[in-house]
């Protein structure tokens, strides 16, 4: 692969990826303006970003057999072609329950750009690079909370909430065209893996029967659900409570995302001289610490506007480490189900951010206290679950290792 190739595949599968970031981050900015407009609440407006996690939930599980069946781009032109129908109909929409059902049709389309991209970062790169070109992918994710929220709230005040899915319906118009004339194939259809619920579900478990898959994705999927609590949280808390402008939250949030980017490339160097189970392990327990500074400063009234975003900056600036390198490590035991191992990777990740982010609004007691109090809560228990597993793999290993020798020792 030439350096173009290479920089256009990177593009490319990070735009993919990028899908749900932009349909979630996009329209925050516009969430008192779709409220006043569908003359409902913002408590019931959170429900359309909670949709929209679980259908990427769900969403994820069906597209893993059909990209290993089918090989990746049948599913990715299906996928899309539906987000682009369902973001006009939440264009369209004059009710909150309609976008709540457009959202969540949105989600299965989108979900797709997750799981294959996921996919054929397994299918086009050797193992030794993929925590590295997840780190590029997660630089280009990481950079769409500066643009989106930002387009989001000038768009709404200039042209109204609905211009927001007219964007993100003509982005992926855009997306269907590059995956069609410049995207690799990636792994070839495999006639060979039935459809059947029975042949699908023992794949799944076939995935989730590796030790090393279920720790890490266990781990990322918790630890990163993290940066959900903020996303569903945020808008009522700097919008309401902090009586910021739209345009005004869509800067807060682009500054905010800069602590998501520069880990990105800290993560490239310090991969160079450390494992990535030892990165994660640095990084969970610093933004556990950072976490419970947070909760307890909050608590106690300690922060402002400008002291609750430095330490949000602060906690933040750990999910560009924790997610590249769980992601690495979640995949790197599967080629011929890589498909299914990242659909179950995604599925879980963003079940835990539809349950953070539904806890949010359940717990909304018009204070930064159940925003805070759920980032917290995902990082303490990555933590728990990172350190538990670690054993668990250890002592697997070990008792592989004595059954090699046995083997050895009879032959």
């Amino acid at each position: 692969m030439t350096r173009r190739q290479y920089f256009s595949v990177i593009l490319i599968l990070g735009t993919l990826t990028t899908i749900s970031p932009f349909s979630i981050d996009m329209y925050l900015p516009g969430f008192p303006a779709i409220a006043k407009s569908l003359h409902t609440t913002i408590d019931q407006v959170q429900l359309s970003l909670t949709a929209y996690l679980i259908g990427i939930s769900f969403g994820q599980l069906i597209y893993g057999p059909l990209l290993d069946r089918y090989g990746r781009k049948l599913p990715l032109y299906a996928g899309l072609v539906l987000y682009l129908l369902a973001s006009i109909g939440c264009a369209t929409t004059t009710s909150i329950e309609t976008l709540i059902l457009m959202r969540l049709l949105q989600a299965l389309g989108g979900c797709v750009g997750l799981v294959a991209a996921q996919a054929l970062v397994r299918d086009l790169f050797p193992v030794s690079q993929i925590a590295q070109v997840f780190s590029l992918l997660t630089l280009v994710v990481a950079v769409s909370p500066m643009i989106a929220p930002t387009v989001g709230g000038y768009a709404t005040v200039a042209l109204g909430w609905h211009s927001i899915f007219l964007i993100l319906a003509a982005i992926t118009a855009l997306i269907l065209i590059a995956i069609y004339f410049v995207l690799p194939d990636g792994k070839k259809p495999d006639p060979s893996l039935s459809l059947r619920p029975r042949a699908v579900m023992g794949s799944f478990l076939t995935v989730l029967k590796q030790p090393q898959f279920l720790t890490y994705t266990l781990v990322g999927g918790i630890a990163t659900s993290a940066p959900f609590a903020y996303i569903s949280g945020s808008p009522d808390v700097f919008m309401t409570l902090y009586r910021v402008t739209e345009q005004q939250y869509g800067w807060v949030f682009a500054f905010l995302a800069i602590a998501l980017i520069a880990p990105t490339q800290l993560n490239h160097s310090l991969l160079k001289r450390f494992r990535s189970e030892q990165i994660i392990q640095a990084t969970l327990i610093y933004q556990s610490v950072v976490g419970l500074l947070m909760v307890w400063g909050t608590w106690a009234g300690w922060f402002g506007v400008y002291g609750l975003i430095a330490m949000l900056f602060l906690f933040l600036s750990g999910q560009g480490l924790t997610g590249p390198n769980a992601s690495a490590l979640s995949l790197a035991p599967f080629t011929r189900h890589a498909g299914s191992a990242a659909a179950l990777m995604g599925s879980f990740r963003m079940g835990f951010g539809a349950v953070v982010s539904a806890s949010v609004s359940l717990f909304h007691n018009h204070t930064a206290l159940p925003m805070v109090g759920m980032m917290m809560v995902c990082v303490v228990s990555g933590l728990a679950i990172f350190l538990l597993g670690q054993r668990v793999i250890h002592y697997r290993n070990k008792k592989a290792g004595r059954q090699e020798s046995l083997s050895e020792v009879a032959l």
